[in-house]
């Protein structure tokens, strides 16, 4: 049992003489500052940030401006798009009371309807077909 105790003891004893022994030998960072090298900016491009693309479901946004106060805005987003109209406050009331607020609730364009389409159609038929050259006259025979 003690022949067993005193190898575990001296074999602990050469692998931390060892690893005492590896890190010495390993050498310390310099003091002084790495050399670093000079750019000509001549040859350089000049750097000009690009615009960003547009996104497809980004809202696109509409104000209406009246003396500086904005009085509409309307906001398309995809498919959707409401209108956020405000209202003039009465002379005596001020922002807050009851009878003050300018706020409005928001209107969704639910669906647009063209009444005058055909009518556009026919106009716009009738304009080509009298802008169009006619045919050329045929040859006379011989």
């Amino acid at each position: 049992m003690l022949r067993t105790s005193s190898l575990c003891k001296t074999l602990a004893l050469c692998l931390l003489a060892h690893a005492t022994l590896a890190g010495a030998q390993q050498s310390k960072p310099s003091d002084a500052p790495p050399k670093l090298e000079r750019i000509d900016d001549g040859n350089l491009a000049p750097v000009t940030p690009a615009a960003p693309a547009p996104r497809a479901n980004e809202p696109k946004i509409t104000e209406k401006r009246e003396g500086g106060r904005t009085t509409e805005v309307k906001v398309k987003t995809g498919k959707s798009s409401y209108t956020m109209k405000g209202t003039n406050p009465a002379g005596g009331s001020s922002t807050g009371d009851a009878s003050g607020s300018t706020l409005r609730a928001p209107q969704w364009t639910v669906g647009e309807f063209d009444l005058n389409k055909k009518k556009k159609a026919a106009s716009e038929a009738a304009a080509d077909t009298e802008a169009a050259p006619g045919p050329p006259p045929p040859a006379p025979a011989k």
